[in-house]
């Protein structure tokens, strides 16, 4: 117990003594895990709304309005028995119409066109995929049906943002990787600083006999505290920003979801705090490694 309290008192003494430099070295570790939560939480944003999409992506069919009614149940029992297709149903004019209202409420313009001109909205089958990725299949064939005049798919834009998605992941996972390095070399380098400044005391220590893991305990704690303060800074930050950012988007359709559970957050957010303690002890112990002071 009381080994363990000298250590945490010699390493608040030490980061007293290097203020400045130990704040270069938190805010290196704050701004790497930062981004390392930030794309953590930006990933699981984006995987549960790509989910929820890519379950109801739809591959709408604009049939022609020389279809006859017995044609439509043709093509509808011709298509729910194709193996890439989950389920499909029939949209008349009028309720093409009534949902065409719905969606252009806010362009008056648009919405004007429609209701002077009921006949250009058409009628359509609405089809769901077995498996999103058979979208693509599924408008090729019916692209070859006669009556089909027209067929459009939320598909290609999922799959744009899934790209845009992973760019941006391995874009911010180099720059994470970059600056934990730069957060292990500032600790390490405030390590060194302490130990030169109190080479003196130390050299006393090792004459009166201290053991060197009695010696570099309080450096290593100073360099986990160092990375467990920036660890809780990052979390913070993210965690704070992401209730900000879902107050903003409080107003935004309900297919769009920016929340993330309390479950996710909880786990990750503890293993960005047990990363944050690691690369303070990488960086302490590195610096200690090449240490002449303290080499046995």
């Amino acid at each position: 117990m009381n080994r363990a309290v000298y250590a945490i008192r010699e390493a608040f003494t030490n980061i007293s003594r290097n203020a400045l430099v130990v704040l270069g070295a938190v805010l290196a570790v704050f701004i790497s895990l930062s981004l390392t939560f930030g794309i953590l939480v930006f990933g699981e944003i984006v995987r549960v709304n790509t989910t929820t999409w890519a379950n109801d992506v739809r591959v709408i069919a604009f049939l022609s309005d020389d279809l006859t009614p017995a044609e439509i149940d043709g093509l509808q029992r011709e298509v729910r028995y194709w193996p890439e297709v989950r389920d499909v149903f029939f949209v008349s004019k009028a309720e093409a119409l009534e949902e065409a209202k719905e969606l252009l409420a806010s362009n008056p313009a648009a919405l004007q066109v429609i209701l002077e001109s009921p006949d250009v909205v058409p009628a359509s089958i609405r089809i769901q995929p077995s498996d999103p990725k058979d979208y693509e299949q599924i408008v090729l064939r019916l692209r070859g049906i006669p009556g089909v005049d027209k067929v459009v798919s939320a598909g290609p834009a999922i799959d744009a943002m899934i790209g845009v998605r992973d760019g941006l992941r391995i874009l911010f996972w180099f720059a994470t990787a970059a600056l934990t390095v730069a957060a292990i070399a500032l600790i390490a380098n405030t390590i060194h600083m302490a130990v030169y400044a109190r080479r003196e005391e130390i050299e006393i220590m090792r004459l009166v006999g201290a053991s060197n893991w009695f010696i570099r305990t309080p450096f290593l704690v100073e360099g986990a505290i160092e990375g467990l303060v920036g660890a809780v800074l990052a979390v913070t930050f993210v965690v704070v920003g992401h209730r900000l950012l879902v107050d903003r988007f409080a107003g935004l359709p309900q297919w769009i979801d920016v929340s993330v559970s309390n479950g996710f957050m909880l786990q990750w957010g503890a293993l960005v705090l047990l990363f944050g303690v690691v690369t303070g002890l990488i960086g302490s112990s590195l610096s200690l490694a090449v240490h002449r002071h303290l080499r046995a």
